[in-house]
């Protein structure tokens, strides 16, 4: 019995190959392979690759080609968004009810280890964020009192945003910031406060209103005290004047009238004859003239040192005097 084996001839029909059909059968399905497996990746967006379950690689903005049904390309989104943490009743330390609404802002990190995160080590992480940002606010406001939530929004957001990312630190998200979208309390205890506020409001617009009458009153006040001073240097001014000139009077009388009450008796009559525009004749050599001149800063005549003039036409020396 023969065991060796016998050559097997395989006739291979090179028409059967070369047949048109079969070419464009080939080639139609590996174009239909190529174009099923194109990926196109937007910029807003990055691409986890999978293959036959397990991760393969990150898919970049761009072109991106895989393995039909046998890689699977899962798209995440890196722009910021924004998640309503969804209106609750939250009771305040001192045992109001306050319906408080509040909205996170987050986005996914755009490296490859926080995608992966992302998908990987959370479930739905923006419904994960949904439930830790009520349970925060209901941690933060249930220790303070209504007043101060709504004085302290600032402080209530930036414990907020504290505590989400430390909570949120393994999930490859970023939370860009929180805010408090209202804190409103029950109806009835709105409208107690809308009438304390207005009650304040009203007695700072009467002091306000106080001051401000008490000023203007001040200001008159002032203005009066600063007439009366005027008033008073005023009158000081004028008294000084007439002491100056009585001074002056005496000190004229000492020096001209001084045991010649006579001719002060004169210069009296003098005074009042020409305050009631009389006129008065006076002789040239007498005493009287030199004090007259003497007071008004004319040189006193001498007797004896007329004008020629005046000696001329004065035969006698002298005139007469008379009231006309």
């Amino acid at each position: 019995m023969n065991h060796n084996p016998q050559p097997i001839h395989l006739r291979v029909d090179k028409e059967h190959i070369m047949n048109p059909n079969v070419i464009y059968v080939g080639v139609s399905l590996i174009v239909l392979i190529f174009f099923a497996g194109v990926r196109v990746v937007r910029p807003t967006s990055r691409g986890l690759v999978e293959r036959l379950g397990k991760y393969k690689h990150l898919a970049m903005p761009g072109f991106n080609w895989i393995i039909p049904l046998i890689d699977r390309m899962f798209l995440v989104n890196i722009t910021e968004v924004m998640v309503n943490a969804e209106p609750q009743e939250i009771i305040t330390s001192d045992k109001l009810n306050a319906r408080v609404d509040a909205q996170v802002y987050l986005k996914v990190k755009s490296d490859e280890e926080s995608v992966k995160a992302s998908q990987y080590n959370v479930f739905n992480y923006q419904y994960q964020i949904v439930n830790l940002a009520r349970t925060t606010l209901r941690n933060i406001i249930g220790t303070l009192t209504l007043k101060s939530a709504n004085s302290e929004r600032g402080k209530i957001n930036s414990e907020l945003q504290r505590t989400m990312r430390e909570e949120t630190m393994h999930w490859g998200i970023e939370i860009v910031r929180t805010e408090l979208k209202e804190i409103d309390p029950p109806k009835d205890v709105q409208e107690t406060m809308n009438k304390v506020v207005k009650a304040e409001n009203e007695k700072v617009a009467a002091v306000d209103f106080a001051t401000a009458t008490e000023t203007m009153a001040d200001g008159a006040r002032r203005a009066e005290i600063k007439k009366a001073e005027g008033i008073k240097q005023a009158k000081i001014l004028e008294a000084e004047g007439e002491a100056q000139a009585i001074q002056l009077v005496n000190n004229a009388a000492d020096k001209y009238f001084v045991g010649n009450a006579q001719l002060l008796r004169k210069l009296i009559m003098v005074e009042t004859a020409l305050s009631a525009n009389t006129k008065i004749v006076i002789p040239a050599n007498t005493d009287l003239v030199n004090i007259i001149g003497d007071m008004a800063g004319i040189l006193p005549l001498t007797r004896g040192a007329m004008p020629l003039k005046a000696q001329a036409s004065s035969p006698a020396g002298g005139v007469g005097a008379g009231h006309s």
